[in-house]
Formats: C-alpha cells, sequence, structure tokens
C-alpha cells in the first residue's frame, strides 16, 4: 500500500521540479534581460543569471527567442492578474514605483518587448500571437465596472481599452527615455478618474 502511494506520487515531485527550474531559468532571464537587454543577454550571461547549464536551459526552452517570449508573456499573464483584481492603472502605478514580487520588475521587460516590437517584424508576428491576454483582462475587467455603475458610459468599452493600453505604452516610453516621473502619480490620478462614470450633483 506503501509502495503504491508513493509511485502514485513520484510524478507529482517530478513535475513540481520541471516548475521550479521553470521558474528559476524565468527569473534570472528576467535580470539578465533587464540588464543587458535581448541583444545583450548572452548564452553565458544567461547561464550566470540562472545558475544554471545552457543544456538546462533550453531543455525547457527551445532557443534565446522563446525564453524571452515565455517571459515576456509570463509577465503578461501577471499584470493580467493585477488589472482582473485592480485595473490597469495599478500596473501603471507598480511599473511608477518600481514595487514588485519579483526579483527583477515588470519595466525592464516590457520596455525590451516595445524595442523588439518596433525593429523586429519576425518577434512583431510572435507576439501578437501572445499579446491579447492583457487585452482581454482590461476589457472584462472595464465589464464588470461599467455593470457595477462605476464606469463612464458615453465610451465604449473598446475605445476606453484602447485608451488605457495607449496610456500604458505612453508611460513605458517615458519611463524608457529616463524622463522624470516623480510627478507623475497625479497624472495617473487623473487618468483614472477620466473613466470613472459622474453621477449629477444633488441625485441628479
Amino acid at each position: 500500500m506503501g509502495s503504491r502511494c508513493q509511485d502514485r506520487g513520484m510524478p507529482r515531485v517530478s513535475q513540481d521540479h520541471l516548475d521550479a527550474r521553470r521558474r528559476q531559468i524565468l527569473d534570472g532571464a528576467r535580470v539578465c534581460f533587464t540588464r543587458y537587454g535581448y541583444e545583450g543577454a548572452t548564452v553565458r550571461r544567461l547561464e550566470e543569471a540562472t545558475q544554471l547549464s545552457r543544456g538546462a536551459i533550453f531543455h525547457h526552452f527551445r532557443d534565446k527567442e522563446s525564453l524571452f517570449l515565455a517571459l515576456a508573456e509570463d509577465d503578461a499573464a501577471r499584470m493580467a492578474d493585477v488589472v482582473a483584481r485592480q485595473g490597469l492603472v495599478q500596473v501603471m502605478r507598480d511599473l511608477l514605483s518600481g514595487r514588485s514580487e519579483h526579483p527583477a520588475d515588470w519595466l525592464g521587460t516590457r520596455l525590451e518587448v516595445s524595442r523588439r516590437l518596433r525593429t523586429d517584424p519576425e518577434f512583431r508576428a510572435r507576439w501578437a500571437q501572445r499579446s491579447q491576454q492583457l487585452t482581454t483582462a482590461t476589457r472584462k475587467r472595464l465589464v464588470w465596472q461599467r455593470e457595477a455603475g462605476n464606469l463612464r458610459d458615453d465610451v465604449s468599452i473598446d475605445v476606453l481599452t484602447a485608451y488605457l493600453e495607449l496610456v500604458l505604452e505612453g508611460l513605458v516610453s517615458h519611463l524608457a527615455m529616463g524622463l522624470p516621473a516623480d510627478d507623475l502619480e497625479p497624472v495617473l490620478d487623473v487618468v483614472e478618474e477620466s473613466v470613472r462614470r459622474h453621477r449629477g450633483l444633488a441625485g441628479t
């Protein structure tokens, strides 16, 4: 009986180990890509950042581009989770403040994604298949806010989604240029206020 239970447990232990190894690679790669950019993140530097051999890294990911896409997709999923709970403006606040539970915040990856979208048509095509997660989460959050009566109803959900995503890209570009960001929190307050429903005075 005990041996059968142990045998049944082995695949789970193995999968847990694989998941942990994959997370180790993604966390190390995030630091490496943030520090050196995509081109500068050589295999040797990826080995140093992940503390794993190239064989171990590319057992999980076919090549460097697949690793970067997986990392960008992973960060997009985490952003989508924040959007689902708190909205896209909160993602912008996190980018602005540098608050993150991860070894390196989302900004480095987001900057590199933006740069490669401008310069690499092949990457643009591959990323297009993976980039809908954040948009979908934003739309769902806005629909929920509208149903709750908190969202302005004179502008379509699609337009509001595009507006917030455009502000996000503008913020990323601003930070990428190294421009001052200390005074941008009030700007995000205005963005948040601009999508809210404003009820009439005296209950009208």
